[in-house]
């Protein structure tokens, strides 16, 4: 224990905290804070109930990255306070919790450091999240069910609020589709780098010769569309179905055709939804899924331009990008990043942060052309 520079770790972590206050601009964060404050307490705010979603989310934001920063900083300065009444008293336990704080603590300011490299147009809004089966049949329904239990593992250890808008059960096990929303601070920065193809190899239990299998599912993320975005989806465009609400093994789950499902007929786009009980619910909010998908395909496109115009021929790199081994070795291995782990149980049970640092600071590298 002794040999441990507690005080170097805590000098080294204020420095890096400093720098990434400053990049937030900490005055320019309370000035927005306290000019939205004012807007959210005027009394005729929710006269305009889209505008009233706007300002309340965006002070929401605003006071989660203050406060988060003033809890970092707090602990911080506590550290060098809890050291030395540990060795004042000579408590090796009172010393070793010091030492477990401090870990916390510096793995807290470099997930904040991470945060500061979001700073894409829609990276602080709320994502959408779809999962879809791909190539590999009744495998591939398994793992994109797995998957989804991955990410709701990953939301729940963050205490990220997490709606699921609609889920299609396969027949024999898994799920042919999922769409999920995650509300939380940078929900949408963070869970995009997620977005590609995810490959399964495993000894497949549904194989009565316990042969190797290799499975396929899709991630799609997308920002959820604000006031602000100015996307409006023409009526004519739009076919509407209603359907009755299924659950696993396509078991009824809901008496009246209430699910609703969405098709975007230019675009080829179908959305559902399934999670409300009256079926003008669910239209909303499946219009609101389509009008978030619409968003994210125009952002693709003016990217894309503007790749083409760069000469960037590099494709997208959201493709298959990222393997799961669990026979006949273990290991999952991310195709972009190359960063990898040995304990795939660890990372589909949520544990995906390592892989999620490596793959925003892969895309920001990207960006400035690194």
């Amino acid at each position: 224990m002794a040999a441990r520079e507690y005080l170097l770790e805590v000098k080294a972590l204020d420095a890096t905290l400093v720098s990434i206050e400053k990049v937030l601009d900490l005055p320019k964060l309370h000035a927005d804070a306290a000019s939205l404050e004012a807007e959210a307490s005027a009394p005729d705010l929710w006269d305009d109930p889209e505008k009233a979603q706007v300002v309340t989310s965006k002070l929401s934001r605003v006071q989660a990255t203050l406060n988060r920063v003033t809890t970092i900083r707090r602990r911080l300065e506590d550290v060098p306070v809890l050291l030395e009444l540990a060795q004042d008293e000579g408590d090796e336990k009172a010393l070793a919790d010091t030492g477990h704080e401090l870990d916390d603590v510096a793995k807290a300011i470099r997930d904040l450091e991470v945060q500061t490299l979001l700073s894409g147009e829609y990276d602080e809004r709320d994502a959408l999240v779809t999962i879809r089966s791909e190539a590999g049949g009744v495998e591939a329904a398994d793992w994109a069910e797995m998957l989804m239990r991955m990410y709701l593992r990953y939301c729940e250890r963050h205490s990220y609020k997490v709606d699921v808008l609609e889920t299609s059960y396969a027949e024999e096990a898994g799920i042919k589709s999922t769409t999920f929303r995650v509300s939380a601070p940078y929900a949408y920065g963070t869970l995009s780098v997620e977005q590609g193809t995810h490959r399964l190899v495993r000894i497949s239990p549904f194989d009565s010769q316990s042969r190797r299998h290799t499975s396929f599912a899709g991630v799609e993320v997308v920002p959820v569309v604000e006031q602000s975005d100015h996307l409006e989806v023409d009526e004519k465009e739009i076919r509407v179905d209603v359907y009755r609400s299924s659950g696993p093994g396509g078991q009824g789950v809901n008496t009246t055709d209430s699910a609703v499902r969405i098709t975007h007929i230019p675009s080829g786009i179908v959305v559902s939804c399934q999670n409300e009980r009256s079926q003008i619910q669910n239209k909303a909010t499946a219009m609101a899924v389509l009008a978030s998908k619409l968003l994210e395909r125009r952002r693709q496109e003016e990217r894309a331009r503007i790749d083409a115009l760069k000469g960037d021929n590099s494709g997208s790199w959201g493709n298959q990008m990222r393997s799961y081994v669990l026979a006949p070795y273990q290991m999952v291995k991310d195709l972009r990043t190359d960063y990898e782990v040995g304990n795939p149980a660890g990372v589909l049970d949520g544990d995906l942060d390592g892989f999620i640092e490596a793959g925003i600071r892969w895309r920001m590298s990207r960006e400035r052309g690194e």
